[in-house]
């Protein structure tokens, strides 16, 4: 019999037998990977992102407090320095050639406006340079803006949450999704991640940096140490050295309770050293070099003395840090509590066998340690800020994520069994007590009553009962599988709730922007602007949001030019005080932050001041 001219097995066609050796080299990943990895990219951009920028449901909320507006105008001042050196000496941070001299230009760009940080033109030393690096980065990528202030924030948080998925992934298979969505959805993340501040700069890298090193201690391959010293020496360039104090304590105390003191010897990597060193060392001795206080300043007064004393008056009791947890993991507290006592049951059982002499049976590691890192890792930063003289809620931060993951690990250990019913009730209960207090927070914020409307009790009571029956009866018919899906819809609710339809109350009631906006309205030709005995808030707010500082009647004197003045309605009084013999009258009363804002006349205009106008009849901002 003659063969085919044509082979009748597919395999052996050529091009078939290519394909076949393609699939081979080159592993898809499974469907149900890519549905993880779309799930979790897209539900953590809605819970960071949305309401943050003009393409993400819109600029809602302006920078609030004091230390948002005043670390963006560092970064937008060290940025007009930068440029404006680099532009003068016509090159910029890639030389133009290889010579000599173009190297050296390009170098001294680099330096101009990224050593000192600077505000309103002077050195500003409290804290080390890596969030006005990044600003300035999104700065120059997007204007100066609010939202692209919090973009350094915005982005860390998200890598924390890829990074944690993977980790999982790789180490805790089961519970990645979960573990990722938990972290991305409890209150202190979403916060803190909004925010313009160092506290994100710090813990981001801190938790990547100790994921790393428990993958190191697992493997024992020193790439994963990588990871320990390269975001390390990031979380040092962002709060300074309480992130490597930090770390080291909770290792000790871990490889201290395990008896495995070599594998403190074997963390310290040269490679790794060298690396820490060439990342964080140019950067303080440079600074030092410029500013010869800086030792003083940042060391002794914004680590040593703020750790030990009040000096900053940010004075709280000792169980501050207590609540914090509890508030900032919401609303994951309860399974996030259920899950640190179960991780703690574990624990002490192990410990127990591990003072039993024969529990290695051949075997030079006992039980889980992973649990046991959690812990620890969770635990020491709250009992060391506690004995702090200065507490601010950003600075257990690095204590959340531990909690979050394992609380998505516990999640996947009771798959089987499932929740109690306790517990599933206590759950939605906090969920629907979440709810409650969130859509009555706009009320507060409009009226600033603790006992709002029937109305508004009424619907906040119907959408809190709403939330909590949905929540438990989703997770009473799927149980384990659709639980954190169940509380994502109070979180994303919430979000919608407050920045899509009353961000305007919440930028009235906290933000300078909308008083910055009608000050530019009413007077745009009146470039100096004045306090007398505002809050910081509004104060670098206003900064912020003109480009220059402000000038402050009780300790600068009144200007002699023209000028507004942005004062308490509390404190009118003291006009007659400031302004004797000058001309002044109201502009409007920006009645959400209880203040009013005068026109003051240049000196010689008048030798009397015209009485004010009534506040009925001064224009006023709400």
């Amino acid at each position: 019999m003659t063969e085919p001219l044509h082979p009748t097995n597919p395999v052996a066609s050529p091009s078939n037998a290519l394909l076949v050796r393609l699939r081979s080299a080159v592993s898809l990943p499974a469907p149900s990977v890519l549905w993880e990895g779309f799930v979790l990219l897209a539900v953590t951009f809605v819970l960071l992102c949305y309401g943050l920028a003009p393409l993400t449901g819109g600029d809602r909320l302006g920078l609030v407090g004091a230390d948002e507006p005043r670390y963006a105008q560092i970064a937008r001042e060290m940025l007009a320095v930068h440029d404006q050196f680099c532009a003068a000496e016509h090159t910029s941070l890639i030389p133009s050639s290889f010579r000599a001299a173009d190297i050296q230009a390009a170098y001294r760009c680099l330096q101009a406006g990224t050593v000192t940080p600077i505000l309103y033109g002077q050195p500003w030393l409290e804290k080390p340079a890596l969030y006005y690096w990044r600003a300035m980065g999104f700065f120059r990528e997007f204007g100066v803006s609010d939202w692209s202030a919090r973009l350094p924030s915005t982005s860390g948080a998200l890598a924390l949450v890829i990074l944690i998925y993977l980790h999982m992934k790789r180490f805790r298979p089961g519970g990645q999704l979960d573990a990722a969505l938990i972290t991305a959805s409890s209150l202190a993340i979403i916060a803190f991640s909004r925010g313009a501040s160092t506290d994100m700069q710090l813990a981001a890298p801190f938790c990547i940096g100790m994921l790393g090193w428990y993958a190191w201690y697992e493997t024992g391959k020193k790439f994963w140490l990588f990871d320990l010293y390269f975001f390390g020496a990031a979380a040092t360039l962002a709060k300074g050295p309480v992130a490597p104090f930090l770390a080291l304590v909770i290792i000790c105390f871990f490889l201290g309770l395990r008896r495995e003191w070599s594998a403190l010897r074997r963390t310290i990597w040269i490679p790794g050293v060298v690396l820490y060193l060439v990342m964080v060392l140019p950067w303080y001795i440079a600074v030092q070099r410029h500013n010869p206080t800086f030792v003083r300043q940042f060391f002794l007064e914004h680590n040593l003395e703020r750790f030990a004393t009040n000096k900053y008056q940010h004075h709280q009791p000792v169980y501050f840090y207590l609540i914090v947890i509890l508030i900032g993991l919401m609303p994951w507290t309860v399974i996030g509590i259920r899950a640190l006592l179960s991780a703690s049951k574990v624990c002490i059982a192990e410990w127990r066998v591990r003072n039993d002499p024969k529990r290695y049976l051949g075997h030079s590691r006992a039980g889980d340690a992973f649990p046991e890192f959690l812990i620890l890792w969770a635990i020491l930063p709250v009992i060391f800020f506690s004995f702090s003289g200065s507490k601010l809620p950003g600075y257990i931060l690095p204590a959340i994520p531990p909690i979050t993951i394992l609380t998505g690990d516990y999640l996947n250990r009771i798959r089987r069994t499932g929740l109690s019913k306790t517990l599933m009730v206590s759950h939605a209960a906090l969920c629907a007590v979440m709810v409650f207090v969130l859509v009555l927070s706009p009320q507060h914020m409009k009226y600033e009553t603790l006992v709002p409307s029937i109305a508004w009790l009424s619907w906040a009571a119907f959408a809190a009962v709403a939330i909590g029956l949905t929540v438990y009866f989703i997770t009473q018919r799927f149980s384990i599988t659709r639980i954190t899906y169940a509380t994502l819809i109070p979180v994303v609710a919430s979000l919608v709730f407050l920045l899509g339809f009353h961000g305007k109350e919440l930028d009235l009631n906290y933000s300078a922007r909308p008083l910055a906006v009608e000050i530019a309205r009413q007077a745009p030709g009146i470039e100096l602007v004045a306090t007398q005995n505002v809050k910081r808030d509004m104060d670098y707010g206003l900064a912020f949001y003109r480009n220059r500082a402000m000038i402050h009647y009780e300790t600068e004197g009144v200007p002699v030019g023209e000028h507004l003045l942005v004062i308490r309605t509390t404190d009118t009084e003291d006009l007659i005080r400031y302004l004797n013999g000058r001309i002044y009258k109201p502009l409007f009363l920006y009645e959400s932050q209880g203040l009013e804002v005068y026109k003051v006349y240049a000196t010689g205009v008048g030798v009397a001041s015209t009485p004010a106008v009534p506040v009925d009849t001064v224009a006023s901002v709400r």
